[in-house]
């Protein structure tokens, strides 16, 4: 069952609507009930704007926002049975957290027992239980995001709408609040629409991806599928497959050259035309500048596979140390063991693993 559904949504404000480019541009989206599904993309691509739309804080230049079967492109947003948090939270300074929670029941005036007995249950249900006479000030930043899921999520909306909720906290608490939502999300089985520009986040979060570019959809896919096989040489680099080449006539062409990378089998095997190569860093072994290829290789195409280069720079990360290496084709960014000691301008060769790379139709570069 789709509980919000995108018709041909196009938005256009400022500048922008004189000259006929779009922020968001004939957008078509469904979120099934009780699903979890993210906005994601970089800054500018039109996901906020999609949201603000959803919201009702944007009136739409074209196409419908359906919402539970019923279209509320013209709705007002206080009529629109829709959940809010914002990124800066937004609760009112002078109220306590019990009082920020109960605002919306106030306004839909529930009578007293009952919204004591509601307030209560969204406080416990993130873990603020005895925290409810404190003011915001004198809670933590996590704390504050709690009280503000619990205030979005009291009212009972159809539709709870997060927009980068958890950018203002520090790391720990982003992967304490990303574990919390993600439990609230399930155990209450709200629909959300989720916008994040985090990568990690969205893939750990999400039932569902939709990775957006200059105000249009890129990919829709379940997390595995959108890290795994992405779609387009953009939505590819923007998860993380900073090496990508184009493929032709047998050979890997990149800004300074190509080198010979016979496919055999490999381009059989996979349906449909493909016109890109793209690895991981982490997919990318850096090896020697000389000797066995230390199991990474095998076969008559290895020496095509390992290209020489020069390391450029490196990053140690712990269990990995990344390297850029200038190859004959181009920079490529690679992986040693947590030991490997290379400096730059030393000899190295990287191992592309054409097994190991995303295969792309090219779409829009």
């Amino acid at each position: 069952m789709t509980e919000l559904l995108l018709q041909g949504l196009c938005i256009t404000y400022g500048r922008r609507a004189a000259k006929g480019a779009a922020a968001v541009n004939d957008l078509d989206l469904q979120v099934p009930a009780g699903q979890l599904v993210s906005l994601l993309g970089p800054s500018g691509c039109g996901k906020t704007t999609t949201m603000r739309a959803v919201a009702g804080l944007l009136a739409p230049q074209a196409g419908r926002i359906v919402l539970g079967g019923e279209d509320i492109t013209r709705t007002p947003a206080h009529r629109r049975d829709i959940g809010l948090v914002f990124q800066s939270y937004a609760l009112f300074p002078h109220l306590s957290a019990f009082d920020n929670v109960a605002f919306g029941l106030r306004l839909r005036k529930v009578a007293d027992a009952e919204l004591r007995r509601r307030v209560d249950e969204a406080l416990a249900s993130v873990n603020l239980a005895e925290l409810g006479a404190r003011l915001p000030a004198q809670l933590s930043g996590g704390q504050q995001q709690r009280v503000a899921l619990a205030r979005a999520m009291v009212i009972r909306p159809r539709l709870l709408l997060l927009d980068e909720p958890l950018s203002n906290l520090d790391a720990a608490l982003r992967l304490e609040m990303r574990a919390e939502v993600r439990r609230l999300q399930r155990s209450l089985g709200t629909t959300m629409l989720y916008v994040t520009h985090d990568q990690e986040e969205a893939l750990a979060l999400s039932d569902r991806i939709v990775v957006m570019r200059a105000g249009r959809i890129e990919q829709h896919a379940a997390p595995a599928e959108l890290y795994e096989r992405p779609a387009t040489p953009f939505v590819a680099a923007f998860m993380g497959h900073e090496n990508l080449f184009e493929w032709r006539d047998g050979h890997l062409h990149g800004p300074k050259g190509a080198v010979p990378l016979p496919l055999d089998g490999l381009a059989a095997a996979r349906d449909g035309r493909f016109t890109h190569l793209a690895w991981r860093p982490t997919q990318v072994p850096v090896l020697a500048a000389a000797g066995d290829v230390d199991g990474a290789a095998a076969g008559a195409d290895a020496a095509a596979c390992a290209l020489p280069g020069r390391v450029l720079a490196r990053s140690y990360l712990g269990d990995a140390v990344q390297y850029l290496v200038d190859t004959t084709i181009g920079p490529v960014k690679g992986c040693g063991g947590p030991q490997s000691a290379w400096q730059e301008d030393d000899a190295v060769r990287v191992w592309l693993d054409p097994a190991r790379a995303a295969r792309l139709d090219g779409g829009r570069a």
